[in-house]
């Protein structure tokens, strides 16, 4: 087998009324959780699974005091979660938490998540050394629960070692001072695409008067 597409189990629908936003239960918390109590809330945040954003906790005023403190761990971890990769945290761990197997695998994940909107086709040298996994076996394993989690959606091309990235399933928080550079990528795509529309509306039009040349020239040959 050379390419394996990998396709979530679909669920049922279902009568009864959507979850709400996993994270909200946390927010609500983070109103009153102070300190110890506040660490705890971040701790449980980043080991609940279908938590993948942390922007709004991260805002929370409780939240934020952890940064200048004696939690300040919790709080430089929680940044990670939001913004940062698996290596990363490799890179600073004398400065975050110290991960269960839960949330490594979800930081692992959202490290997917990173790289699949840097690129389409993904390498599996990239992936192993950005996730710090030893061999493909395992890796393929992590990539194929982050499809049926939702995450990411795409196929693994073994032939040429390589997962090909269909469109991720979530999408990361995003640092405020990221906000204005996005607006101007948009703002170039959308002149870009209107640059493209007009000189094809002018190639339109000029196969256009072609044709109808072509017809009258005919028209007139008949009719001599």
């Amino acid at each position: 087998m050379t390419n394996a597409t990998i396709e979530p189990v679909s669920n049922k629908p279902s009568a009864e009324k959507p979850p709400n936003n996993p994270l909200e239960q946390f927010v609500l918390l983070a109103k009153t959780a102070k300190g110890a109590a506040a660490a705890e809330l971040v701790k449980q945040a980043i080991e609940t699974p279908g938590v993948h954003v942390f922007g709004e906790l991260l805002d929370m005023p409780n939240i934020k005091e952890l940064a200048n403190g004696p939690y300040g761990v919790y709080w430089e971890t929680l940044n990670l979660f939001a913004y940062g990769t698996y290596k990363e945290y490799l890179a600073n761990k004398d400065k975050l938490m110290e991960l269960s197997p839960t949330q490594k695998k979800k930081l692992q994940h959202l490290t997917i998540v990173t790289l699949a909107e840097r690129s389409k086709c993904i390498p599996y040298s990239v992936l192993l050394e950005e996730l710090d996994i030893k061999n493909v076996r395992d890796l393929e394993d992590l990539i194929i629960e982050a499809v049926y989690a939702d995450i990411i959606h795409g196929k693994l091309d073994q032939r040429n070692s390589q997962l090909e990235v269909d469109y991720a399933g979530l999408g990361r928080d995003i640092k405020g001072g990221e906000t204005s550079a996005i607006i101007n990528t948009l703002a170039a795509w959308c002149e870009t695409c209107e640059v493209v529309l007009d000189c094809i509306q002018k190639q339109v039009n000029l196969a256009n008067n072609e044709k109808l040349s072509a017809i009258q020239h005919k028209e007139k040959i008949q009719q001599n």
